[in-house]
Formats: C-alpha cells, sequence, structure tokens
C-alpha cells in the first residue's frame, strides 16, 4: 500500500469536514434494507474518522436515477440501516449538494455523522462534471473514498472530488487493495485461478489477461463447454456458445505460449431437466448423451481441482464450477470452496474471491469468511482481474 495514502497518514481530523464515499447501494424491500454487507463493511473508517473527532459527511449512490431526484431511490431508509450497523445517530440531508447539504453540514458537531441523498440524482455525477465536482468539494476539506465497487466508475464522487480534495483510501478500499495485491498484483506463486459463470463472451478479457499471469486456470460452469466444444467434444444440450469456439482456441494458445495450464472438466454430471432434484447421472466427458445437459462438474474434476489448489499458493476465484444455485448441482463448487477453505485455514493459502455469483457460492457453502478475502465489488473486481485500470484507484495514487 505504499503507493497509496490511507487513513494512517491522516495526522489531525477532529473538526474537519471529512467526505466519505462509501457503497450503500443495498436491498431494500418493503423499505427496509435486507442485506447489511455493504454497510458492515464500512463502518471500520467512519468509526475511525468519528472517534477522532472528523465531521463525517457520507456520499453514496442507490440504484439508477433516469430523471432526477425519485422518492424510490432515495437513501433515507438507508440511514436509519446504517445508524443501526453504527450504533450511533446518522443525520440526513435531503439533497447531496446546495442549501440542504449545506445547512446539514454546517450543523454537523465534531464526532457526528451525516449521510448525503442520492449523488445519482445529478447527472453531471455519472459524467464526472467539474461543476457538481467543486459543488460536492466545497461541502468538506479532505475526501476519503471507501467504495472500491464504484471505483472502476470515473464519477464526480469516485474520481473527481479526489482530485479537488486531498485525498485517501478507507479501511474497506485499502483492505481489498492489499488483498488484490496479493492476489494477482505480486502474488506467491504457484498461482491458481479458478472461473466459472454460464458465458465465454463476458469474460473473454478476463481469461486472456489471467493466462498471462497465473500458473493455473481452471474453468468450469457453463463456459467450460464452449471450450470443450471448441476442442471436439460434444456437449449435447448444455448451455455453450458455439460461435465462440474460435475465442476459446485462441485463449488456450495464449495460456500455452505464457505456460499457463488449462484444467477443463473431465467428467460432469448431466440432467434432461434444469429443476432441482433432477434425476442425473455422472459420465466421461467425451460421452454426454445428445439429449443431456451438463449441469456440474464430476467428481474426478472435483479431485483434480482439489489437486491443484494443494500445489497453489495463491487461489484467485470468480464464479461457480456449476449450477449450484439449485441441488445437487451444488456439489462441486461446495467441494472445491470448502477444500480452499481449509487450505486457507492452515496457512497454506492466499485465497481471494469475487463477483456476486462467488460470493452466494461461498456463502452457500458455509465459508464466505474463511477465504482471506472475499471482494463484494462486482463489476470493480472483474475489471481488476481484466488488468483494467480503475479511475477511482488510479486517482489515489501517489
Amino acid at each position: 500500500m505504499a503507493d497509496f495514502k490511507t487513513l494512517d497518514d491522516l495526522s489531525d481530523v477532529s473538526g474537519k469536514r471529512v467526505l466519505v464515499r462509501v457503497d450503500l447501494n443495498v436491498p431494500i424491500a418493503d423499505g427496509k434494507v435486507t442485506d447489511l454487507t455493504r454497510i458492515e463493511r464500512v463502518v471500520p473508517t467512519i468509526k475511525e474518522l468519528s472517534d477522532k473527532g472528523a465531521k463525517v459527511v457520507l456520499l453514496a449512490h442507490f440504484g439508477r436515477p433516469k430523471d432526477g431526484p425519485s422518492p424510490d431511490l432515495s437513501l433515507r431508509p438507508i440511514a436509519a440501516a446504517t445508524a443501526e450497523v453504527l450504533g450511533r445517530p446518522v443525520a440526513f440531508a435531503a439533497d447531496c449538494v446546495g442549501e440542504k447539504a449545506e445547512q446539514a453540514v454546517a450543523a454537523l458537531k465534531n464526532g457526528e455523522v451525516l449521510l448525503l441523498e442520492n449523488t445519482r440524482f445529478y447527472k453531471g455525477e455519472e459524467k464526472n462534471d467539474p461543476a457538481l465536482t467543486e459543488q460536492f468539494a466545497a461541502l468538506g476539506d479532505i475526501y476519503v473514498n471507501d467504495a472500491f465497487s464504484a471505483a472502476h466508475r470515473a464519477h464526480c464522487s469516485t474520481e473527481g472530488l479526489a482530485r479537488a480534495l486531498p485525498a485517501y483510501a478507507g479501511r474497506t478500499m485499502q483492505a481489498e487493495l492489499e488483498a488484490l495485491e496479493k492476489g494477482l498484483g505480486a502474488p506467491v506463486k504457484p498461482v491458481i485461478a479458478i472461473v466459472g459463470g454460464a458465458k465465454v463472451s463476458t469474460k473473454i478479457d478476463l481469461l486472456m489477461n489471467l493466462v498471462k499471469k497465473v500458473d493455473a486456470l481452471v474453468i468450469g460452469g457453463g463456459m467450460a463447454n464452449t471450450f470443450l466444444a471448441a476442442r471436439g467434444t460434444n456437449v449435447g444440450k448444455s448451455l455453450c456458445e458455439h460461435d465462440l469456439a474460435n475465442t476459446a482456441k485462441q485463449i488456450m494458445i495464449e495460456a500455452a505460449t505464457a505456460g499457463c495450464a488449462i484444467i477443463l472438466p473431465v467428467d460432469g454430471v448431466v440432467a434432461r431437466e434444469f429443476k432441482a432434484g433432477a434425476a442425473n447421472e455422472t459420465v466421461a466427458i467425451d460421452s454426454v448423451p445428445a439429449d443431456a445437459m451438463i449441469l456440474d462438474v464430476g467428481e474426478k474434476t472435483v479431485e483434480a481441482v482439489n489437486q491443484w489448489i494443494d500445489r497453489a499458493a495463491t487461489l484467485v476465484w470468480n464464479g461457480p464450477l456449476g449450477a449450484f444455485e439449485i441441488e445437487p448441482f451444488d456439489k462441486a463448487t461446495v467441494s472445491a470452496a470448502r477444500h480452499a477453505a481449509a487450505r486457507t485455514k492452515a496457512g497454506k493459502l492466499i485465497s481471494v474471491a469475487g463477483g456476486g455469483d462467488t460470493v452466494a457460492a461461498l456463502n452457500h457453502a458455509g465459508v464466505g469468511d474463511e477465504f482471506t478475502y472475499v471482494s463484494t465489488a462486482g463489476g470493480a473486481f472483474l475489471e481488476w482481474m481484466e488488468g483494467k485500470p480503475l479511475p477511482g484507484v488510479e486517482v489515489l495514487k501517489a
């Protein structure tokens, strides 16, 4: 983290107005937050600044407003949830700039916390409009970015403000960057990556980047079928992007050139129906019935994956190995996840995982808190794995 200023570089914040960009884009049902994970992630930064006497002003977006302010996309109910998790009051301003915001900030006492209204209620936010950035900057003395999940966007509250005010990485941002550095930036080798999910088309850049950086790449999920088909294997009625056969072949060529082993399924769990409890059987990968679809990898494949995990010092994981959301096609993902967690717990593996389905799969396996680091960042995590610079991170570099 030598390239980034963190809260450790902030010696005295007492009485200072600190604008903290957080990710509060949480699920809400009937006016109540149903998953507090993202709020819990930013609590350490808020508490640390508050305890040091800062006037903490939270900036966040919620949803995708199209035509300005919308009651359905107000952050007001999230202020209450944040206060509950934080264990101290969180005031709310009905605007994020202008008179209402200015008055709310002016009313803050040292150590108090304020949440401003949805930054995306202003179209200039996503355009990184300098005039809007200036309005945001007028509300603070210092800027702290604690929202890695929004760091792949060059918006006013993620990139513009870091240029307008002294900028620092919050504790969540710091933890994420340190974990990612261990994952792919400067990892302990050997490095293995597990990439799953439905389609190759959504992860071409990711796969092209990984084969140049890791020692072995396990490909699972529906995307494995595209690689198998490109290799001449009949995958029956399985989800498969046959039109991307040449892309799959190119990725395999790049891997061979870079000395990266590509690990594809050697057996699969097949069924004629995509539903929980569907009749199924395990077959060799070159014996998939024409009327069946592969919904999970088989035991021999899992054994091979776990053996690669045993050889690895670092694991990066994005995407499940099978249709983990319906039983019994969750077995491979659960088995590999638990094996990786056990190796991590034993101090033999650095494990970094991320992506919505990945987080859900690890939680389903009961090991969501047993990996070295699990990112909730989604798009930002994926772009980082693709090797792309993230505007909200680049602007924090010293």
